[in-house]
């Protein structure tokens, strides 16, 4: 794969998941789920942007920067404080389809993951540490999600460890 074809592609990829948090924004029934779609739809056309940014500099000069590329991914804590608001306020039915719309949003960002990290292992080094960022920010969506995912299940996890036990 070269440079040129991963941005392209990597383009697609995110135009791909920004149409599911947009889909995702406009079905969801719960306020907390509605914003956090609509702050992970809006990181998504920022990445859009940088990547078609980065194809422009690549036609223009042949190479490609790795300019700085931030996230709106909060810390653990400002995440787990969100997660707790969630928790107990999504009625029954509403968690059922709200955790469609999450197991959509996981898959989508599963696979531009296992994309990203494809081609920081095919690229030579000097392509790859653009796509090195990308890997570990499409890692943290997967994790608010699944969080998301956690909290509106009420199974009392948090990124996969209890958050309560009950042995001593």
């Amino acid at each position: 794969m070269t440079i040129e074809e991963a941005i392209k592609t990597s383009i697609q990829y995110e135009k791909r998941v920004v149409q599911v948090y947009e889909e995702a924004v406009r079905a969801s029934e719960d306020e907390t789920g509605k914003k956090i779609f609509s702050v992970l739809a809006k990181e998504e056309r920022q990445h859009v942007d940088y990547l078609e940014s980065r194809l422009t500099e690549w036609k223009a000069t042949g190479r490609v920067t790795a300019a700085a590329l931030g996230t709106v991914v909060p810390s653990r804590e400002r995440i787990d404080e969100g997660i707790r608001t969630l928790q107990g306020r999504v009625a029954r039915k509403a968690a059922e389809a709200e955790m469609r719309l999450l197991k959509r949003a996981l898959d989508v960002e599963v696979e531009t993951s296992a994309f990203y990290a494809r081609v920081v292992k095919e690229l030579p080094p000097d392509g790859r540490a653009m796509f090195e960022r990308f890997v570990e920010i499409e890692q943290g969506h997967q994790a608010i999600v699944q969080a998301e995912m956690n909290a509106v299940a009420g199974n009392g996890y948090w990124f996969d460890m209890p958050e309560i036990s009950m042995e001593s």
